[in-house]
């Protein structure tokens, strides 16, 4: 991740309150996952909750990213 990017990041992480959630559901859904793939074993019902958990993740770190890209659309214009 360059360095303008992270320090974007950084700044929404601190005081845009979207973005803070958005960090905290992709990191709840990583936990969720995580958790999930420790198992030895999965079942159906398991592998469909991972396939989901996944779009879920990357539908929430597509929305930062979209967050990001418009911060920095901002910075460039001003």
């Amino acid at each position: 991740m360059p360095t303008l990017t992270r320090e974007i990041r950084e700044q929404l992480l601190t005081y845009d309150q979207e973005f803070q959630k958005l960090a905290q559901q992709h990191e709840e859904y990583e936990a969720q996952l995580r958790q999930l793939l420790s198992s030895p074993y999965l079942n159906l019902e398991d592998l469909q909750r991972e396939v989901t958990l996944k779009k879920l993740k990357l539908r929430v770190k597509d929305s930062m990213q979209r967050r990001i890209a418009k911060r920095l659309q901002y910075n460039k214009a001003h």
